[in-house]
């Protein structure tokens, strides 16, 4: 696991001094995560890396996962997707599901310290067990045009937050609660970032039986629809029309997602026995995420919503031209002809696809772009910073924070 220290030839002494001075001044507070997985999905991500680098600072801070059953899971999965705009049969049954397993996990989990950190709505609830503490409400997922009926059902518990954090402007909403955008990060020192020899890179190519003769489009996401597999599919057809290239779709499902293996049947379906299509259903293994990225051509990032979707500052890291849709999180990451191309259709990530592939010195400069684009905004030390910032307000009603 990486040291603060670690992270200064990447972003500088300041910026790691900085992080200690705001750190000492939250010394003391205890602060406590909760979220609804431990594995699986950016969030877990995100806290496996932030909670060991808060406690190096010097904060008193714990990571908790509320349980629940699959029939828990499944509705709340309906909730994500109605979050999202989607079309779902949502009934008074599954409110009763969901909050069933809530009261549960109201009885059981320990939410003492200063500070309680809820991330997403699966854990929502356990706000009714607040105290004279703070607590904050973290939506990592595209709010920008929900269904009303899961929403209002939602904001009922959300108003009793003292603050609520979003990723993009879009997302948020009207609260009468002091509302903050953080975007998300990533870990440029973790197993699936860090710079990895070629002779790694080529051992993991050759383990999942895919060779390097030809261009590699890829996108790494777990098998949710929202993640538009089959688009990605009908986009490589329609590139390897015109180019010759493979198609790699990688990933693996979170433990609080049912519907994986049902897309992940879908998209085998779909790849109809193309030998130049490799699908791979992995287990959390971030070096060979790692590796596919960086043996790729062109990475494709085909979300149909998407809160942040961290496989793009992801490639983006690795210097890599990047085409994806342009929704959510997404156009925070990639300024258009700058730091990656973005597309609203398979006919448009075809045609932007191609232009990667055809002008190799185009795709290289946009890659560099992208990387600093990434250093600049996205890594962990400036997530950091931002949470640690967030918790430091929570204790002063001005907007100014003295040091």
């Amino acid at each position: 696991m990486a040291k603060i220290d670690d992270y200064i030839p990447i972003v500088g002494e300041s910026v790691v001094g900085d992080l200690r001075l705001v750190a000492s001044r939250l010394r003391g507070k205890r602060i406590l995560n909760v979220n609804s997985t431990a594995v699986g999905g950016g969030v877990a991500e995100i806290l496996n890396r932030m909670v060991p680098l808060l406690r190096e600072l010097g904060l008193d801070v714990r990571w908790d996962v509320i349980k629940g059953g699959e029939e828990f899971f499944e509705v709340t999965k309906k909730f994500h997707n109605a979050l999202h705009g989607g079309r779902v049969d949502i009934g008074e049954k599954d409110f009763e599901i969901f909050m069933e397993t809530s009261r549960k996990n109201l009885e059981e989990m320990d939410t003492s310290g200063d500070i309680v950190f809820i991330h997403d709505p699966q854990p929502i609830v356990l706000v009714q067990k607040r105290t004279n503490n703070k607590w904050i409400w973290r939506c990592h997922i595209d709010l920008s045009d929900p269904k009303q009926k899961v929403w209002r059902f939602l904001k009922e518990f959300v108003v009793q937050y003292d603050a609520a954090v979003f990723s993009a402007p879009a997302f948020s909403r009207k609260l009468p609660i002091r509302q903050f955008l953080i975007a998300p990060s990533i870990d440029p020192l973790s197993d699936k970032n860090r710079e990895l020899p070629q002779e790694v890179i080529d051992g993991i190519l050759n383990k999942y039986g895919i060779p390097k003769d030809k261009p590699i489009i890829t996108q790494i996401s777990r098998f949710d629809r929202l993640k538009d597999p089959l688009g990605v599919i009908a986009t490589y057809r329609l590139v390897k029309k015109h180019i010759d290239c493979r198609l790699l779709l990688a990933g693996g499902t979170a433990t609080d997602d049912p519907e994986g293996q049902k897309v992940f049947e879908e998209v085998m379906e779909s790849a109809n026995g193309d030998p130049d299509i490799h699908i791979l259903s992995m287990s959390q293994n971030d070096l060979e995420i790692n590796a596919l990225q960086r043996a790729s051509t062109v990475i494709i990032q085909k979300s149909l919503k998407e809160g942040f979707g961290l496989t793009v500052s992801e490639a983006l890291w690795k210097s890599k031209p990047v085409v994806a849709s342009n929704v959510g999180g997404i156009p925070l990451q990639i300024k258009h002809k700058h730091s990656g191309l973005l597309c609203y259709s398979a006919e448009g990530a075809a045609f932007a696809v191609k232009q990667f592939l055809s002008s190799p010195e185009y795709a290289r400069k946009i890659g560099e772009n992208g990387r600093e684009h990434v250093r600049n905004n996205f890594l962990i030390t400036r997530h950091l910073r931002d949470y640690m910032l967030l918790f430091l307000s929570l204790y002063h009603k001005e907007n100014i924070v003295y040091l």
